[in-house]
């Protein structure tokens, strides 16, 4: 990997809080809605919670450094010649290559839209700085799946528990939402609305499983 080589695609602690946060947050609040009803010792509760914890930390850290880190054989998001010389060795014929080379041009131009419509920035990389990002990644999930399995381990009263666990969830989405429109300088309302039916969504996708299992 060459010095010049571009792959962070960041903008600081913001977009690992953009993306660590809710990532924690839902994980934890669907594992403690669905697991909370099996006939299970508190302690063995707290055990997988602890473990679902842990474990998601640790995979959005690795994720986070992998994003970060890119991939140097990729940075042109558009076909290369030695790309079009293997589809043309699989006999595909010219307009079908000519085909998916518009339509990877297209997801480059979508893709660099997003990139600048949440003001997230290339840089050249930084093992120090994509260290950095994954574990801040890290803190921000852990701080989302505190905010949902902490009510938890504060009140062995599980009902109870969950009651202000959901409670606190939405708090952090209403909360949350206002940060993310304040950093891409989008309208909160949207925002606020969008995260609330994703929470009512993972709540709804653990009510099924209760009703089904």
């Amino acid at each position: 990997m060459t010095a010049s080589h571009k792959a962070i695609r960041s903008s600081g602690w913001k977009t690992d809080f953009l993306i660590g946060f809710p990532d924690g947050l839902f994980l934890l609040f669907f594992a403690t809605q669905v697991v909370q009803t099996f006939p299970l010792e508190v302690q063995t509760f707290y055990n997988i919670q602890l473990c679902i914890l842990a474990a998601g930390s640790l995979l959005v850290m690795y994720s986070a450094y992998q994003a970060n880190k890119g991939d140097a054989q990729h940075d042109s998001a558009l076909l290369s010649d030695d790309e079009r010389r293997k589809l043309e060795h699989l006999d595909i014929n010219d307009h079908t290559i000519a085909q998916i080379a518009d339509e990877m041009q297209k997801d480059a131009v979508q893709w660099e839209t997003t990139l600048q419509q949440e003001q997230v920035v290339e840089t050249t990389f930084s093992r120090s700085r994509a260290v950095m990002s994954a574990v801040f990644t890290a803190i921000f999930f852990l701080l989302g799946g505190i905010l949902s399995v902490g009510p938890y381990l504060s009140n062995e009263n599980f009902p109870a528990a969950s009651q202000t666990s959901m409670m606190l969830v939405f708090l952090g989405l209403t909360i949350f939402s206002f940060i993310k429109a304040k950093v891409t300088s989008q309208r909160p309302l949207p925002i606020v609305i969008r995260y609330w039916l994703m929470g009512a969504g993972v709540w709804c996708g653990a009510w099924l499983l209760h009703r089904i299992f």
